[in-house]
């Protein structure tokens, strides 16, 4: 952690150890003001920390920059590699298919997010999120929430705090692809697709509203009650111009026989799609197996190499054969069976910590046993990352501290970063789907 972060941490935890009446109207009213912000995921109050993650401007530009190289390297061999990629990170048919279609604008991912925890020497990327990354609409509205708590207001007496623009970058980014894909309305409607049972429906709904403040007409909606007609995608009667497409590829296709109005809008570009299916190939896990591939390194520049080389763990699609580790050929499997204490076994394109083992939390004939399941499906092996944990005020309903693992993921939007999605949790898988929390991230300074 940063010092100047750690300073302002330590500060703030020490007005609530001093000041019992901050503490005691945060018991009173801090879970309150999170239901009625509808700030829950599934049901589930999204925050019980009522701190924030400080990032000091030095931490902010190290990242930015670390993000835009590694970033870069990601668009270097999806344009390199072409097909080749799709092979090595282990596309089916019907991806490839999906894959295919042209969006009608130049990036593959415009909205992305770079998971990284914190570790004891560094930021570790352990993977890309650039389908469709949750978190910034609930982010920005704890931003609100945390503003107005008086432990916040106190704080800064002595501290300048500074929000970042993640939502409006969504609505910019968004605005953009449909430019480039040759929309000329003024305030082009946007749509929320999504199924209605996801968890993350309310904050489907905070989207419709902050974009409706901003002046562009948007609903929120399912898929399924999509309607293609006459060269317009419509719902209930209102024609769609950008759909900012919250569904996963997978979960698309597991029902892509109820939505072919939606393919085939796209297909006919008749709407600008953000994401488009043609990310698919970088979401995948594999993708940082590409990216550490020593064969490839000639492929990227010294920032790049060096950006990678800090903050990527090696990982490899976990198959039969031989590849490198730290320069010398080894035996995959076999390498993956003594080193169990060094290493994490993850499905190659979920979500959630589901399917995840973590060997250094498992027994050798338990980890013998995931690794041959692994073996068996679409599985990446990846270095585990040395986890530092932090302090952190807890409600349960009282409030006690806790050290806690930080899951620090910028946002990226163009290729350039705009704020963290800042997840906490007290075991190895930092997920709010697996039962972490969310806070806020500001950018501190002292006056």
């Amino acid at each position: 952690m940063d010092p100047l972060a750690a300073r302002a941490a330590e500060e703030y935890h020490r007005l609530l150890r001093d000041d019992e009446a901050l503490v005691a109207e945060l018991e009173e009213r801090f879970f309150d003001r999170m239901k009625q912000a509808r700030l829950l995921f599934g049901g589930r109050v999204l925050c019980a920390f009522p701190r924030p993650n400080f990032v000091s401007p030095a931490d902010y530009e190290a990242i930015r920059t670390v993000c835009r190289d590694i970033f870069r390297a990601v668009e270097k061999v999806e344009a390199r590699l072409g097909e080749e990629l799709w092979d090595r990170v282990d596309l089916t048919p019907e991806e490839r298919e999906l894959v295919r279609l042209d969006p009608g604008y130049r990036r593959s991912s415009p909205t992305s997010r770079l998971d990284s925890f914190i570790t004891t020497d560094a930021y570790r990327f352990v993977e890309l999120n650039a389908e469709s990354p949750a978190g910034i609409a609930y982010n920005e509205v704890l931003v609100e929430i945390f503003l107005d708590l008086p432990v916040m207001k106190r704080f800064q007496e002595r501290w300048r705090l500074r929000r970042f623009r993640s939502r409006e970058r969504l609505l910019e980014t968004l605005v953009e692809c449909h430019r480039e894909a040759g929309g000329r309305q003024e305030r082009p409607t946007i749509a929320i697709v999504d199924y209605e049972e996801v968890p993350t429906r309310s904050e489907h709904h905070l989207f419709r509203e902050f974009f409706e403040a901003k002046g562009y007409p948007a609903l929120v909606c399912d898929p399924r009650q999509l309607v293609y007609e006459g060269g317009k995608l419509r719902h209930e009667g209102t024609t769609i111009d950008i759909v900012y497409k919250r569904l996963l590829t997978n979960e698309f296709l597991e029902k892509v026989g109820e939505l072919q109005p939606l393919l085939r809008a796209i297909r006919d570009r008749a709407v600008t799609v953000v994401n488009p299916f043609r990310c698919k190939p970088i979401h995948k896990k594999a993708i940082f197996a590409v990216l550490t591939d020593d064969e490839l390194q000639p492929l990227f520049t010294d920032h790049e190499r060096s950006a990678i080389a800090a903050h990527v763990p090696w990982t490899r699609r976990l198959l039969e054969g031989r590849t490198t580790r730290e320069g010398a050929s080894v035996d995959l499997v076999d390498y993956a069976r003594r080193h169990r204490a060094d290493l994490v076994l993850k499905p190659n394109d979920e979500y959630g910590g589901k399917g995840v083992f973590l060997g250094f939390e498992m027994t050798d004939t338990d980890w013998e046993r995931a690794l041959a399941e692994a073996l068996k499906a679409s599985y990446v092996v990846q270095q585990k990352v040395d986890l530092q944990r932090q302090s952190f005020p807890e409600l349960s309903p009282e409030m006690r501290f806790r050290d806690l693992i930080v899951d620090l993921d910028p946002f990226v939007f163009q290729g350039e970063v705009e704020g963290f999605l800042t997840r906490l949790s007290g075991t190895s898988l930092a997920n709010v789907t697996s039962g972490g929390g969310q806070v806020p991230a500001f950018l501190i300074e002292p006056r």
